[in-house]
């Protein structure tokens, strides 16, 4: 016959929890050897610090230990509420406690199990993590890769330590207002590295930047195919540039008046279509395949565009082609000798400026470098008064270049 027990809920606060635990590595043999510890957080004030709890297990041969905080907690403590029932068998009477779950794990002398632990491991980033897994169980390249970034990563860390030790000596010694100067010569140098060849024996106009040097017969004769748009182009094409805006005011001027003779507009159209895609590469920062060009561009071209006019930078790992400032300024002479070719050693540089989105004084500073003589025109405008823009022209003999020593006015702040 079955006998009745009657159970009652023992209201405990949250500090006197029945701990419960579970073995991450089996069950224990022996119960009665194990000797188990609660310790509790001092800081009660602490809303959150008050309810941590670590527990341990003592036996003869192991030692455990678990916690109800941080990652190695178990989560269903959060989701459910667990209850343990003690039966006096001569009451029947059976008392019913709140209950708390414990996930035991071997402890190790030597290993490190704490809070502060804890938040190290969470400060590691995924690039740590990831080497950290590496070191362990990658494979022999994998952990040749790794080695190889390191020893990277030093040298770039001691190169970048020798740069700024001899830029502080080289403040101290100088002074701001010396290196300024500097500065500025330096840049005005600069220039004239990423010019063009120029002839300046030359005897006429267009022996002073050499066509070949500008597009070399291998390369013009690869344009054939490519310029094919730009050649059979009609008005209502034109005008379709115009409305979608893909292409740059002085490409579409100039189509606008291509020559009638075949010969002479085959030679305009391979220019064009060479000038429009040097823009084009003007507004790269890190260059792709193609760089949206289309497919029908020669891979001679391509391969003389990234050659001549990026850098190769090595970041994240990989080997990058790079439009920088200096490339840039390469690109708008470039632009600008073969537009004095196209115009008959005439050109409109406000409009390339413009086309280029460099600023004028700069755009003028290479045009000037490159011996032009620079004038001021009006230039009439639809639908709007007429614009004074800047024309370079070519002319023998080549008037003298002198860089400009003035200085960008600076804010200072006091």
């Amino acid at each position: 016959m079955s006998s009745k027990c009657v159970w009652e809920y023992n209201r405990t606060g949250e500090e006197d929890k029945v701990a419960v635990v579970q073995f991450s590595n089996g069950t224990l043999g022996e119960n009665e050897n194990v000797n188990f510890k609660l310790y509790k957080n001092k800081d009660t004030k602490n809303p959150r610090k008050k309810h941590w709890r670590i527990l341990t297990a003592e036996t003869d041969r192991m030692s455990y230990v678990g916690n109800n905080f941080g990652t190695g907690s178990m989560k269903c403590n959060s989701l459910c509420k667990y209850f343990v029932g003690v039966l006096n068998k001569e009451t029947k009477m059976m008392e019913i406690h709140d209950a708390e779950l414990f996930n035991l794990q071997p402890y190790f002398p030597g290993e490190a199990f704490d809070e502060e632990m804890s938040s190290e491991k969470k400060e590691q980033s995924y690039r740590e993590k990831v080497d950290f897994l590496i070191e362990s169980f990658g494979t022999k390249k994998q952990k040749r890769a790794l080695n190889s970034r390191r020893m990277h990563d030093v040298v770039s860390g001691t190169i970048q330590n020798v740069v700024a030790k001899a830029a502080e000596h080289a403040i101290e010694k100088k002074g701001v207002t010396a290196l300024l100067d500097d500065v500025a010569q330096s840049e005005s140098q600069d220039i004239s590295v990423h010019l063009p060849v120029i002839n300046t024996d030359a005897e006429c106009r267009e022996e002073v930047y050499s066509f070949d040097e500008l597009i070399s017969p291998a390369e013009y004769a690869a344009l054939e195919t490519a310029s094919e748009t730009f050649r059979d182009i009609t008005s209502e094409d034109i005008q379709n540039m115009i409305e979608k805006k893909r292409y740059s005011c002085f490409v579409v001027e100039n189509l606008k008046s291509m020559p009638q003779g075949e010969k002479q507009r085959d030679h305009i159209a391979r220019c064009l279509w060479y000038l429009d895609n040097l823009i084009r590469l003007n507004f790269q920062k890190q260059i792709k395949s193609k760089f949206g060009l289309g497919e029908n561009i020669p891979h001679v071209i391509i391969m003389k565009l990234l050659k001549n006019f990026t850098v190769v930078n090595y970041s994240s790992g990989s080997v990058k082609n790079m439009v920088s400032a200096s490339m840039k300024v390469k690109i708008a002479a470039h632009v600008i000798a073969l537009a004095l070719h196209i115009e008959d050693f005439q050109t409109d540089l406000t409009v390339l400026q413009r086309d280029l989105k460099l600023t004028e004084t700069r755009f003028l500073e290479i045009a000037r470098a490159m011996r032009l003589k620079i004038t001021k025109a009006k230039v009439p405008v639809p639908d709007a008064e007429p614009e004074i823009h800047k024309i370079g022209s070519l002319s023998l003999p080549l008037p003298s270049y002198e860089p400009s020593t003035k200085l960008n006015k600076r804010k200072r702040m006091s």
